[in-house]
């Protein structure tokens, strides 16, 4: 990216921007499009049905219907009345931390959001434990994490029906990005699913944020969890249009059936209109011309291996985790009782950004930080990135007072004499010289002047 000055930054969060930024395959679609024609979608479009063809064929067989929305949050509200339309039942089970979208009926399903606000949890809202095994409440040393998750959705729906409440759904990213991103372990979803069904329930599965061959391997994340696990409902959105506005859910005949029965039709007035799905189709062929999905398992796990050497350097990194180009680096500040270093974390990215590479962090504590760049991310930037986190964490924990050299073991306490001032220090302001420009230098535009950081940049 680059900004009014010319100043160029390494995006290492925007997966909006699927393809790369201007990405100029996706500006001719549009463009070209949007010459031609664009009108509501009372009229059926080739673009439309040849985009359900192409996004059907990329999911499970029995994933063949499509509603095209705006949004994420269009999406995933639909994907609620599908369920709740299913077999009348009412109640949704979400996942601690999760976030959905931003339309009310989202926020009552997203405790990321209503824990923070003066919302209180609707009655017929069930919280699950997110299926964390590094800071949750089953961890890496449980015999069976995943059943042990599962079985914590099993007795909400006990409780549920011992309440006269019935379960319309069980909704979860395949990945839960908001609250750090955490990948679930192997067979909880099995289990999950199997609870909800037997409680005449619908899974659905939340692509939002990681679908579209980010995990590398597959391209939708659910599929790396087996060919024996397939939702009812999928739920895509941003990566859809890498920056145009559209969304989709899909589902089974069954559920599309249902919901038709009800003799209220859907209709959107932009979902699916010619221009999005020449766009989305522009996408589709960038993903495969390109082999953005194999890139992002060659990058992915390039990238994962150096973070797992700055683990073994830092004391401040607790955890890395993540598949592909979906990675979280879990800061604490004390290894053995998983401290989480919220304010280092916030330091980092400031830094980071000086160092005009864009991070985020998020997490129940703020404390992860998300990595889950354009899927045109390379080796190059990876290293780019890893080099600039290297030298901030090593003056970070020089000044904490903490060793940069080994970390011998996960379970190796931090040695932290913490230099209070100096640390606090360091927080406030910065000590490295602020009129280097490393990624200038990167791109051949090597100056002595340091311009304002655009304040229209934020993390």
């Amino acid at each position: 990216m680059f900004d009014e000055n010319g100043e160029q930054y390494l995006d290492c969060i925007n997966n909006v921007a699927h393809v790369g930024h201007c990405h100029p395959g996706v500006v001719k679609a549009a463009l070209k499009q949007m010459e031609l024609l664009n009108t509501n979608s009372r009229f059926l479009h080739d673009n439309i049905v040849e985009y359900a063809k192409r996004l059907s064929a990329t999911l499970p067989e029995k994933l063949s219907v499509c509603y095209f929305t705006n949004s994420g949050s269009e999406a995933n509200d639909l994907a609620l009345r599908l369920a709740r339309q299913f077999r009348g039942h009412q109640d949704v089970i979400t996942l601690d931390h999760a976030y959905h979208g931003h339309l009310s009926s989202l926020i009552e399903i997203s405790p990321y959001k209503f824990q923070k606000g003066k919302d209180v949890k609707k009655e017929f809202v069930h919280v699950a434990p997110t299926p964390d095994t590094y800071r949750g409440k089953y961890r890496e040393d449980h015999a069976d994490p995943a059943s042990a998750y599962a079985d914590e959705v099993k007795k909400i729906i006990e409780d549920a029906h011992n309440s006269g409440r019935k379960i319309a759904a069980f909704i979860a990213e395949s990945m839960q990005s908001c609250g750090g991103q955490i990948i679930p372990p192997a067979g909880y979803f099995q289990k999950v699913a199997e609870y909800v069904h037997g409680a005449g329930g619908v899974f659905i599965a939340d692509e939002v944020q990681v679908g579209f061959g980010r995990v590398g391997k597959h391209f939708w994340s659910f599929q790396m969890y087996g060919e024996d696990f397939v939702p009812d409902i999928v739920t895509m959105g941003k990566p859809m249009g890498n920056g145009h506005p559209v969304a989709c859910v899909v589902t089974t005949k069954e559920i599309a059936e249902a919901f038709s029965s009800s003799g209220m039709e859907y209709f959107n007035t932009y979902g699916g209109n010619p221009v999005s799905c020449a766009v989305g189709l522009a996408v589709l062929d960038i993903i495969e011309n390109e082999d953005l999905q194999g890139n992002a398992k060659r990058v992915g796990n390039y990238l994962t291996e150096l973070l797992k050497k700055q683990k073994a350097k830092h004391t401040l990194i607790g955890d890395i985790r993540g598949i592909g180009l979906f990675i979280g680096i879990d800061l604490v500040k004390d290894h053995l009782k998983r401290t989480p270093a919220t304010a280092e974390a916030q330091h980092i990215i400031y830094k980071m950004k000086e160092k005009r590479v864009l991070l985020s962090a998020d997490g129940p504590h703020r404390n992860v930080l998300k990595i889950k760049p354009p899927m045109c991310f390379t080796e190059e930037d990876a290293k780019f990135m890893v080099d600039q986190l290297d030298r901030i964490l090593t003056v970070l924990e020089e000044a904490m007072g903490t060793k940069t050299e080994s970390v011998t073991s996960e379970n190796t306490p931090c040695k932290t004499k913490m230099l209070k001032e100096a640390h606090i220090e360091l927080l406030r302001d910065s000590t490295t010289d602020s009129k280097e420009n490393p990624s200038r230098k990167r791109n051949g535009m090597c100056t002595d002047t340091h311009s304002l950081l655009s304040k229209r940049l934020k993390t």
